[in-house]
């Protein structure tokens, strides 16, 4: 009904009256010019071709034809909003970087949210891992704190990641989400038990974006003013409380308001109702990392919060939306490699891959130059290096300055009491083969002692019903798996795809897939 729409539906009922008495803008070409017709495209005549000369046409058609960059090949769909972080609690102790340096203390950040495997396009109420990324407009540059919205993933080794994406996406024949990709590649490498456990939970459909936690996941190292270093984890606990959607009012949303989760996120700040999360640190020192019993860096594990408790840090509040959802958040950028002194990656195999990884993308998404469009920029450091030219560089190119290092010119020079900490390593090179490293004992714990016995039965259901669509011998396998972390586990999912799978009358028949002889058959080659 026009009397009760929301602020996002009445955003440009609001942009106009912001503008009050001002009159409309000339209308102009990108260069500035002002334009005199722009309904009638220049012809010969009422009913004679085009003019190439007709730039106010060509100016907008080449411009349009431009407009979309590309999709981000994860975390396509997602919104954005800014705000601050506040220190509440002193962990100077810890670390030495000056976003911590004292209680009271705010720094401008900019948060995206998203969903995982989907298009731009796709529904926010599907089952998927949330990203929840912050950028931190830091005095010694930005800091980029890119999570989830869960504090385990699904693999450990960054090789793997691109063939776990893949099947995350979209068979490449038929172009359909594919279940046999899926659940193929979960039931091969069964580190993903515990992340597949969390996310077919309740807390696989988080109720949008301000209801759901965040975490780091990976294993960081935070460096102190004398130069000790400890491992750490962060942790931001939402101020809203935790709320999912129901699978059937998930289902519902995807296709009576697909864009529920940006809706909500929008509306809520629209009004004034700020969303925040509390900021938490885990602690872990070096010699409490030798003695760990398992991988401390490993992203597939949590470190047991009894042992490692939580330790307040601050608060984070997000207090304004984007002006303009191009410029502010398709154009944000995120980099784990981004960190300013103090704050460290650990040997974390998923974290080493993404500080690559991560950067490299934006590269190709956005262009050598993504770090001046202005989100992305540092704009409350002082960029001063020897990178110069490129495409799309808007900045002065650090005018005259010297573009190589030594110099005698004053230069910018290099500050030694910023160098990384000092770590010893050794061992053999060799491709370490993680697979095997216990797997079950922490997916257990979350089925036996997380959850109760409505959630258990959800988690089994939920499991079951994306299950039951691939083949038999990959359903085996997967079960097989469950039943490893816990017999019951197992049983209620076999019990379940038993049902479906007598319902559908599916046969243990395996279907293969075979290359063809040739990629056009006589008989397609005939009808061409």
């Amino acid at each position: 009904m026009a009397d009760s729409r929301d602020d996002a539906s009445d955003q440009l009922k609001q942009w106009r009256s912001q503008r009050g008495s001002q009159k409309p803008d000339v209308l102009t070409t990108g260069a500035g010019n002002p334009i005199g017709d722009k309904l009638n495209i220049l012809t010969v005549g009422p009913r004679g071709p085009l003019l190439v000369e007709d730039v106010v046409f060509t100016d907008e058609m080449a411009h349009f034809d431009r407009e979309r960059i590309p999709e981000r090949v994860v975390h396509a769909k997602g919104a954005g909003a800014f705000g601050y972080f506040e220190v509440t609690h002193d962990i100077t102790q810890y670390c030495r970087a000056r976003v911590f340096e004292s209680i009271g203390k705010r720094t401008p950040i900019a948060i995206r949210f998203s969903t995982v495997a989907g298009e731009s396009g796709s529904a926010d109420t599907v089952r998927d891992p949330r990203g929840f990324a912050m950028k931190f407009y830091t005095e010694e540059g930005n800091w980029d704190l890119v999570g989830n919205n869960t504090p385990i993933f699904f693999i450990r080794d960054a090789i793997l990641f691109p063939s776990f994406i893949h099947t995350q996406k979209r068979n490449p024949q038929t172009h359909l989400k594919d279940p046999d990709m899926v659940w193929d590649f979960w039931s091969l490498r069964p580190e993903s038990l515990h992340q597949v456990s969390f996310l077919f939970s309740d807390r696989g459909i988080p109720d949008g974006f301000r209801h759901m936690n965040g975490y780091g996941s990976h294993t960081f190292k935070l460096v102190n003013a004398n130069g000790r270093a400890v491992y750490c984890k962060f942790h931001m606990k939402t101020d809203q409380g935790i709320k999912n959607l129901a699978v059937e009012e998930a289902g519902k949303l995807a296709s009576t308001d697909p864009d529920y989760a940006i809706r909500d996120l929008y509306n809520a700040i629209a009004k004034g109702d700020y969303p925040s999360w509390s900021f938490y640190i885990q602690v872990m020192t070096f010699e409490e990392a030798e003695k760990f019993p398992f991988n401390p860096f490993d992203v597939t594990k949590v470190w047991p919060h009894g042992d490692y408790p939580l330790i307040p840090v601050g608060k984070f509040v997000l207090n304004r939306n984007p002006v303009n959802y191009f410029a502010e958040v398709e154009q944000m950028a995120y980099d784990p490699s981004n960190m300013p002194p103090g704050i460290e990656p650990s040997p974390d195999k998923m974290l080493q891959g993404r500080l690559f990884a991560y950067p490299d993308t934006h590269r190709h998404r956005l262009g050598p130059n993504y770090l001046q469009i202005p989100v992305n920029c540092p704009y409350r450091a002082r960029v001063a290096n020897y990178q110069r030219d490129g495409p799309m560089c808007v900045s002065d190119n650090q005018g005259g300055a010297p573009n190589y290092y030594p110099n005698s010119f004053t230069g910018p020079e290099d500050q030694p009491m910023v160098k990384e900490s000092c770590t010893a390593v050794s061992g053999d090179v060799q491709r370490f083969n993680s697979a095997n490293e216990d797997n079950v004992t922490q997916v257990r714990e979350f089925y036996t002692k997380v959850l109760n016995e409505e959630e258990r039965q959800r988690l089994c259901r939920n499991i079951a019903d994306s299950l039951k669509d691939a083949q038999l011998f990959i359903q085996k396998r997967a079960v097989k798996n469950f039943t490893d972390v816990h017999p019951d586990y197992g049983a209620r999912v076999q019990a379940l795809l038993d049902k479906y799978n007598a319902e559908s009358g599916k046969k243990d028949v395996i279907r293969t897939y075979s290359q063809a002889a040739s990629r056009v058959s006589a008989k397609e080659r005939s009808n061409l």
